[in-house]
């Protein structure tokens, strides 16, 4: 390879023999343990991520209101074609390099360690931020919960910062039980929102079972770029699987499989919910409804159809979906900092896991550390009333939420380019062009939509043009890119055998005992 290195990444299991994937130098744990996670498991976990519930009252009235795109259901089928396309030279990808580090693994392994050491700064902090951001908007209905049922005034930061310290304990416990907590929350908020569904099929609007939201001429208008942005964070998710590559069995066929399975059941579940939106408020109806009423409307068609009841379960759910997907980001983000850690990008402490659980137990105490500084730095700044929805608290969940959708948006399209470079390199022939040229239009597409992303920032964030937020949120991926740029390039001139080792996840302290006089592991 170009990038001065061996790649030694074939079955991602070099130095596991005999230790239950449990890999030990110098007496300590520094590998994930293996075999936690079966294709249910990991499904159930990358799935939680996307919050369902939370996009169906949250972005799609968003989407329908203010963006004013009346086809939303057939976006959700043409980004999840997108993402189909990115999937396969990705899951190809992760046949070849098992790593928690995922897209800055694969990026490192493609564009050079250089690249994915700033690949590496850019997950990190997109992660943190979508993670962070959902704290706010948790703590928001929470209290709403409060002042609604038991008539009790809370200030939202106090059950974020309960939510926190929850998130921050179950970090810690075994990787296995995470994902039980997970899909029990998950499958308990989806087959809710599926009666709903049915329930609006059942029960249609005044326009009836109106096929009008798949039409294309519904996606015109200037609206379309921010749609756009909005409707592909809703998949974020699904990319995570590699990142529990080393805890999964049979990593080469799981992890390939449940991403095909989170894309696919993503974009139909979308595509059948907000088409369920449009048929019980009706096509005609539904941009003004949604503008009107927010993440109210699908409650309220919910207790007009189902009773007030169900509703109430609904509102409860919210909360747990949130939860579940807090929990999501959290264990990603720890797993980043485990490989960034392990590959010498941070502290060595990061690079090691709990003795007890397995969990990478450094990384889990960053986040929780990060999540609640940043709650109290926005809850000294409140001084608006409990349950104002203008509170700084929604300023939380949009800015750090569209701050991170872009950095994974940005991360796709350049692992999409990675794909082809690593497949290239390693000689690719007629088998695998299908692949490079699926990675190619993904990537294309991916870059066009971080494009507009950047461009209508400020409809995003709803901070109006000529704002500094309209650059300066954007720019804090650009800083994480940049200097993470910058830190690879001084470790290739002052640390090599740390620049050589990026992406080489489980392997790297293998090369670091063969520097040090022990048996060569390949």
């Amino acid at each position: 390879m170009s990038t001065g290195r061996t790649d030694t990444s074939e079955t991602g299991t070099t130095g596991t023999a005999g230790t239950g994937g449990i890999n030990t130098y110098k007496g300590e744990e520094r590998a994930l343990r293996a075999d936690r996670l079966g294709t249910p498991g990991l499904l159930l976990s990358v799935l939680a991520a996307s919050a369902p519930l939370m996009v169906v009252a949250g972005v799609m009235p968003t989407v329908f209101g203010v963006m004013g795109i009346v086809g939303q259901p057939l976006l959700y089928v043409i980004l999840g074609i997108v993402l189909m396309l990115f999937s396969v030279g990705y899951a190809e990808m992760s046949r070849h390099v098992h790593n928690a580090g995922a897209f800055y693994a694969y990026i490192a392994r493609g564009l050079g360690p250089t690249a994915g050491a700033g690949a590496s700064l850019v997950a990190l902090v997109a992660y943190s931020a979508m993670q962070v951001g959902i704290y706010g908007i948790l703590g928001f209905e929470v209290s709403g919960l409060f002042a609604t049922y038991l008539d009790i005034d809370l200030q939202w930061w106090i059950p974020a910062l309960v939510a926190v310290a929850v998130v921050g304990v179950l970090g810690w416990l075994k990787i296995d039980l995470n994902a039980k907590v997970l899909g029990v929350l998950l499958v308990i908020e989806c087959a809710l929102v599926v009666i709903f569904d049915i329930a609006a099929v059942g029960k249609p609007g005044p326009e009836g079972l109106s096929l009008h939201a798949f039409n294309p001429e519904t996606l015109t208008g200037a609206g379309l770029g921010t749609a756009l942005c909005f409707c592909i964070a809703a998949f974020v998710g699904f990319e995570q699987a590699p990142v529990y590559a080393e805890e999964t069995s049979r990593p080469q066929i799981v992890v390939s499989r449940v991403m095909f399975l989170a894309v696919g059941y993503a974009a139909l579940f979308l595509a059948v919910s907000s088409w369920a939106l449009t048929v019980a408020a009706g096509p005609s109806s539904i941009a003004d409804t949604s503008l009107k009423e927010g993440p109210g409307m699908l409650f309220g068609l919910t207790e007009e159809r189902l009773g007030a009841t169900v509703t109430d379960v609904l509102h409860v759910l919210f909360v747990t979906g949130m939860f579940a997907a807090l929990l999501s980001f959290h264990n990603v983000v720890a797993r980043y900092a485990f490989a960034m850690g392990r590959e010498g990008l941070l502290p060595a402490g990061f690079g090691r896991t709990n003795k007890a659980s397995g969990a990478p137990a450094t990384g889990s105490m960053l986040q929780s550390a990060l999540s609640v500084v940043i709650v109290l730095a926005f809850a000294v700044t409140d001084d608006n009333p409990v349950g104002d929805p203008t509170a700084p608290v929604l300023h939380l969940f949009t800015w750090m939420g569209n701050v991170g959708a872009l950095g994974v948006i940005v991360l796709m399209a350049a692992a999409s380019f990675a794909v082809i470079a690593f497949f290239v390199r390693r000689g690719a022939g007629r088998a695998q062009a299908p692949r490079l040229v699926a990675s190619g239009l993904a990537g294309l597409a991916l870059l066009s939509i971080a494009v507009f992303t950047v461009r209508d920032f400020d409809v995003l964030v709803g901070s109006g043009p000529g704002s500094v937020l309209n650059w300066l949120l954007p720019g804090v991926i650009v800083l994480a890119l940049a200097g993470g740029l910058l830190y690879g390039a001084v470790l290739r001139r002052t640390r090599p055998e740390v620049h050589a080792r990026i992406g080489l996840g489980n392997e790297a302290f293998q090369l670091e005992k063969a520097a040090e006089g022990g048996p060569d592991p390949r």
